[in-house]
């Protein structure tokens, strides 16, 4: 990691190891969004159960938890690049899988657990490997920018992967499989091109290399990053409207897979903007509270979207959802980054993806099992009130975050 290189947001995009990182990681989300929309659509239509749209998050997320000792573990031992690479391979053949056998008919809803499941490993993987990632090849100074461009590049990747998604499945459900295939197998190869310098291991690398727990014994030991991770945890689980958008979509605003695809689409929209406003304008000050604030309008809007029956503001709550997500997301990032020394980030980093996936696929079994339960209406209301009171009340608990003032 250089420490003259200029940090500009057009230098940033002409050093070729991050562009490569940044296509690579674009493409994946891409290929993601896409699924997301098609398996979500999919199974709402051989089911038309909300409750088998949250066991998608549920089985997506099991992986996670089960393997997020050893796959952070794999991403400090092994060389971070290859490791994010066969993952994108394994996601590529799951995704082939699902195209030709939806192409063929003989698709069945046990099958798409099955292929979710898979989805979840590699995902639970290649997620601390990317993060890890990212530190090593951006120049000094400039990471809270480098996590903003590239939140922006795959929030570019998500406004188009799901309208996309919607309308390539309203040509046939088979076409979106067929291509988040290319799009992985493309990342794949552009991961390859990733240079990285050679690291130096320092005497802290030998003492914690072999310890799978070093990661989990940081976090608690640093209030401000496991009051960051826990915060994100909490309240998007209860937040989390994503599940319910089959059914908003349907019965709701009464549209259709591509009136889906503009629903998940537009936190990404909101998302972009404020990635464009980030990699121009860092956050300098009051870094702590900005993150709190972002959450609570999080939940504001989340309410907003719930109690909506036109379909011109719940796109617009949703944009507003992803603007103050976006805000949380670069902040969260850059200080676990800054905060931890590079021979455990692929261990810190693998939990802080449980505690993601927790909040986003869990979130998705909690909104599915709520909606069943209490009505859709009634469930994503109470899940944005929670949000808020989950802000407000870490606030109190972590008051060594609320505090931080800068990231570098």
């Amino acid at each position: 990691m250089s420490s003259t290189m200029p940090v500009g947001a057009r230098d940033l995009l002409r050093y070729a190891p991050f562009l490569f990182f940044l296509l690579s990681r674009s493409l994946s989300r891409f290929a993601s969004q896409i699924a997301a929309v098609a398996i979500g659509w999919q199974i709402y239509d051989i089911t038309g159960s909300a409750f088998d749209l949250g066991m998608v998050g549920l089985v997506q997320f099991l992986p996670t938890a089960l393997l997020v000792f050893v796959a952070g573990h794999a991403a400090d031992r092994f060389e971070r690049k290859r490791v994010v690479q066969l993952c994108q391979l394994a996601e590529a053949a799951t995704a082939l899988f699902l195209a030709v056998s939806t192409f063929a008919g003989w698709l069945t809803v046990t099958q798409i657990f099955i292929a979710t499941f898979v989805i979840g490993i590699a995902g639970a993987f290649e997620s601390p490997a990317t993060a890890a990632l990212l530190p090593l090849i951006t120049p000094k100074g400039s990471l809270q920018r480098a996590t903003a461009i590239s939140s922006g590049a795959a929030q570019v990747a998500t406004i188009t992967g799901p309208a996309l998604g919607g309308l390539a499945y309203v040509l046939t459900p088979s076409l979106p499989y067929f291509v988040i295939v290319v799009f992985w197998l493309v990342g794949a190869v552009l991961t390859g091109f990733i240079h990285i310098a050679k690291q130096e291991p320092s005497k802290a690398e030998s003492v914690v290399a072999d310890d799978i727990f070093a990661g989990v014994r940081f976090i608690r030991n640093n209030p401000a990053i496991l009051g960051t991770i826990s915060l994100d945890l909490f309240a998007v689980l209860l937040g989390g409207v994503t599940a319910l958008l089959p059914i908003y979509a349907r019965d709701i605003l009464e549209t259709g897979p591509l009136g889906l695809g503009i629903l998940r689409a537009a936190p990404a929209v909101g998302a972009l903007l404020m990635t464009i406003v980030l990699a121009r304008y860092v956050i300098n000050r009051h870094i702590g509270l900005r993150m709190f604030q972002a959450v609570i309008v999080f939940g504001a809007a989340t309410v907003i979207f719930a109690l909506s029956q036109w379909m011109w503001l719940s796109v617009l709550a949703l944009a507003m959802l992803g603007a103050a997500d976006t805000i949380s997301v670069v902040i969260r990032f850059s200080l676990v980054q800054l905060s931890t020394p590079d021979e455990m980030r692929g261990r810190v980093g693998a939990v802080n993806f449980l505690f993601i996936n927790a909040s986003n696929q869990l979130g998705q079994f909690e909104s599915g099992v709520t909606a069943a339960l209490f009505g859709v209406v009634p469930a994503a209301v109470l899940g944005g009130v929670g949000t808020i009171a989950i802000a407000l009340l870490w606030m109190k608990l972590f008051p060594s975050l609320r505090k931080v003032e800068r990231l570098e």
